[in-house]
């Protein structure tokens, strides 16, 4: 039989020594170097950035003319961040169906066409759901296709949103040009939208009534000079 070892001849295992890493350098900035507890600190109190995720849905009545029907086609290749949707009857209740309408899109603003008899167009402005929301009677329409100088600036393009000076004048021309900046300004960075800045939207009041106009912007390469087409023209 094997003899049994004393405990003075078992050998003690030695510790394992755990890897040593070299520490990570710190990183070198305009201002010296910079420590990893520094750079904690610097996330911690840095503010979050506000993300515009405007949404505008845009639909119409039902037995709408076909010459509106084309301008609201030309407000919604105007417009990258807005969804359609199909027709609503033009009812008492067509508060209800729109403001569901909008919650299944996932949109905050709304643009509605009514036509009624076949004559007059109103369009309903709204942020859902608790609003506010405004009513305009559209007069002088003309679309694209009946103008001569369109222009021809990119589809998704952001617009730049110009007022006069009118609208600083009484409190509900205020609140109608937040609600136009809202609805008709294109949020940055959206994925259908595109980082140039190259036609204009004019909001111009004359005689109580509001001018929408759409500019294409253009630089002459001869002479510094700037042009300015009118794709669209709209009286409400």
């Amino acid at each position: 039989m094997a003899k049994k070892r004393k405990h003075s001849e078992t050998v003690v295992a030695a510790p394992q020594k755990k890897e040593e890493v070299a520490p990570e350098r710190p990183k070198r900035t305009l201002l010296g170097w910079k420590d990893k507890e520094e750079d904690k600190d610097d996330e911690v109190h840095q503010p979050t950035n506000f993300r515009n995720k405007e949404k505008v849905l845009v639909t119409c009545s039902r037995r709408i003319a076909y010459r509106y029907r084309h301008l609201m086609l030309n407000v919604v290749s105007l417009l990258p961040h807005c969804k359609k949707d199909n027709k609503v009857e033009s009812q008492s209740s067509k508060g209800v169906a729109l403001s569901e309408m909008v919650e299944l899109k996932s949109c905050s603003s709304c643009l509605f066409f009514e036509c009624r008899k076949h004559k007059d167009l109103y369009l309903w402005m709204a942020k859902c759901p608790s609003g506010p929301s405004v009513k305009f009677l559209v007069n002088a329409v003309h679309t694209m296709e009946e103008l001569k100088l369109t222009g021809n600036h990119l589809k998704g393009s952001r617009p730049l949103l110009t007022f006069s000076a009118n609208f600083d004048k009484d409190a509900h021309w205020k609140l109608l040009k937040e609600m136009i900046t809202q609805i008709f300004g294109v949020p940055k960075e959206h994925r259908k939208s595109k980082p140039y800045h190259d036609h204009v939207f004019v909001f111009s009041i004359v005689d109580d009534h509001i001018w929408f106009r759409n500019y294409q912007v253009k630089f002459a390469s001869v002479a510094s000079e700037l042009f300015l087409k009118c794709t669209c023209e709209i009286l409400l």
